[in-house]
């Protein structure tokens, strides 16, 4: 275990009671102090009488009590605090991180904390034993780091894992009930080996600390949020084969947990106390590892009818020598005034993102912007979702071909610098027509013999967070789709990331696909955490975003950075606009969660332009945090997404 910094004689009561001074922990050094905060208002919200409320009290205004799921929060405003900033998807996670950012926690600190809660209580979005990505801006290095948590296949794995039960045999059935439902879906699991490495490195805290929130109200229980409750009823056939699943998600008559009512998952808190205090080693060997190959493995469900499930062929071994990657981000400036760095592979995410943004420099974006932001960020302009729509096709093209874990299959050319070459954008730029829409891009020509895959990925969530060093941490978490492969051991989901592969290894040409199924290969992810500094160099710290979104990530960030970057808009209005972009395809989406809106100008100017266009409601869950001045006072600002039940805390009441 890493030494960290804890309390010793600067222990304060109220911090005492979250986190203890643990004065014998041999793994903890006293200096130098904790930047702790010792304001009380701290870390809560305010009501809608001005009044500040405790998240998760109960109280009247508490944003933690639950209301059914709902497609659009109307009315939020961007919030400031001046020490540190988390944003999630949950109120209780976004209290987890801020109450270890109050105690002098780091970001990694924070973060960890938070997903150690949305495991609880977002388990449709996030699992401890799932994957994520993450974005690190260290401060006193100036340094931007990617750290890469993502699944692996087993080593047993190869092309036809995800399409035949028998591999080897070319008229086998596929995996049943069905690929996801199935063990084939479940890799390698990521995460927590990932949030290990970045907390060796960035932790100030004691790893020991940060799971007390989440064991707690594991524990206690907690009050079902509307878009848990959602997703219960909706997989309940899928939970109803897993007798874990139906212990902790169904109440004893057999009906799902309702909005309201009160959950509990000792299970859950039980792992927690072993991974907190044995570390991250505790999922991948002993009794948690053979409890994960054990689930992974089985072969007929819980239900009365025994339902056949194609087991998984992940072992001990692929448990233990599982390895997070520390990656160089990739990082490329912006109009020459802003230095953006985003994921690399396995993540394609984070190429696409950068290149859309390359490829929207030739054009004067700041001309296009929408009509009255102020209005939950405004109507965006027909112009400006036309080229954004056409640089993502572009970008998507590349994205669907070329791009997969780079360690099996290396990118065209010279790799990220030839497709992020500003040259090569401008060639690429100038296919735009202004009056037409292209409908489907070729990729561009590399000479690469990688084949096509357009696989995507659902059930994600994304937290943002700012401490009081200056450290940055952007992380998009995801169990893949909603409650992942539905197989629960030890109060956590398996996800089913795997099914982020390529089903098939050729495609239907016989070209080799680049995202085909390797054994310890990582699937490709759309996943985009992105930080955004002033200048052409890291340093000068003005945003972190994320979302998830599956395929649409690409989308939902470029959407929030061109808001921000060539349109003015704050953190929450940049957030809160309409989101729209397209893949490479005939559809271009415009989101329609916000009913308010009028979009029908918008959706007929398109439909002139050529484009085929889905107005469907969109489920982003976009966290955004900015560096802004405030009467000549540096703020942070933090912007929610409205589609989700988010929440923004940092120091003082907001």
């Amino acid at each position: 275990m890493q030494k960290k910094f804890a309390f010793t004689a600067t222990c304060v009561l109220s911090l005492l009671t979250l986190y203890g001074c643990n004065d014998n922990d041999e793994s903890i050094v006293t200096s130098p102090p904790l930047t702790t905060d010792v304001n009380p208002n701290s870390c809560l919200t305010t009501a809608s009488d001005g009044s500040n409320v405790v998240v998760g009290s109960n109280q009247v205004g508490d944003p933690a009590f639950p209301e059914p799921a709902s497609g659009y929060r109307l009315g939020l405003k961007t919030k400031y605090s001046d020490k540190y900033m988390v944003v999630a998807n949950t109120p209780l996670a976004t209290k987890a991180g801020c109450e270890v950012l109050k105690a002098g926690g780091s970001a990694i600190d924070a973060a960890i904390a938070v997903q150690a809660v949305l495991g609880l209580v977002e388990p449709q979005s996030s699992t401890i034993a799932g994957s994520a990505f993450m974005m690190y801006y260290d401060a006193s290095t100036k340094k931007v780091s990617a750290y890469d948590g993502r699944e692996t296949a087993p080593s047993a794995a190869t092309g036809y894992y995800l399409a035949r039960q028998d591999q080897a045999d070319a008229n086998s059935l596929p995996p049943v009930p069905s690929t996801r439902r199935s063990g084939r879906s479940i890799g390698v699991p990521g995460v927590l080996r990932m949030f290990e490495m970045a907390h060796g490195e960035h932790g100030k805290l004691a790893w020991n600390q940060l799971f007390n929130n989440a064991i707690d109200l594991s524990v206690n229980g907690f009050k079902v949020p509307g878009r848990l409750a959602d997703a219960i009823k909706a997989n309940a056939v899928n939970l109803a084969l897993d007798k874990n699943a139906v212990q902790t998600y169904f109440k004893a008559d057999g009906t799902p947990y309702t909005v309201g009512e009160t959950l509990k998952n000792v299970a859950y808190s039980e792992t927690l106390k072993t991974i907190a205090s044995q570390g991250a080693s505790a999922m991948y060997k002993g009794q948690i590892a053979t409890d994960i190959i054990a689930k992974a493995g089985q072969s007929v469900g819980d239900d009365a009818a025994r339902t056949p499930i194609t087991p998984s062929l992940m072992t001990l071994n692929d448990l233990t020598n599982y390895q997070a990657k520390k990656r160089e981000a990739i990082c490329t400036t912006y109009r020459n005034a802003y230095y953006i760095c985003t994921m690399p592979p396995p993540s394609s995410g984070g190429i696409a993102v950068a290149q859309t943004l390359g490829i929207l420099e030739s054009f004067d974006m700041a001309q296009y912007a929408p009509t009255q932001p102020e209005n939950e960020g405004g109507v965006p302009n027909v112009m400006g979702v036309h080229l954004v729509s056409e640089a993502e096709r572009l970008a998507y093209a590349d994205r669907d071909k070329y791009v997969a874990d780079t360690d099996f299959v290396p990118l065209p050319a010279k790799g990220i610098p030839s497709m992020l070459d500003k040259n090569y954008l401008k060639q690429r730029a100038s296919l735009i027509s202004l009056n037409k829409s292209m409908g489907i891009a070729s990729a561009g020509n590399f000479n690469s013999n990688a084949g096509i895959d357009s696989t995507v990925e659902h059930g994600t969530t994304q937290f943002t967070v700012v401490d009081a060093y200056g450290n940055v941490a952007s992380i998009t978490s995801t169990v893949e789709s909603s409650m992942g492969s539905f197989h629960m051991v030890n109060g956590f989901l398996l996800s089913n990331q795997l099914t982020d592969f390529s089903a098939n290894p050729v495609d239907a040409s016989g070209a080799v696909v680049a995202n085909r199924v390797e054994a310890n290969k990582r699937p490709r992810s759309t996943m985009a955490p992105t930080i955004v500094f002033k200048g052409i160099q890291p340093g000068d710290f003005y945003i972190a975003t994320g979302s998830p979104g599956g395929g649409t990530i690409i989308q939902f960030v470029v959407k929030t950075l061109v808001g921000i970057l060539d349109w003015n808009l704050d953190a929450q209005q940049a957030t809160s606009l309409v989101n729209f972009g397209a893949t490479n395809s005939l559809i271009t989406n415009v989101d329609s969660s916000n009913t308010t809106l009028n979009l029908s100008d918008l959706v007929t100017g398109l439909q002139d332009k050529g484009h085929v266009v889905n107005n469907g409601a969109q489920s982003s869950g976009i966290s955004t945090i900015m560096k802004v001045a405030i009467n000549n006072q540096m703020k942070y600002a933090g912007g929610v997404d409205p589609r989700r039940e988010g929440l923004v805390l940092g120091n003082g009441a907001l």
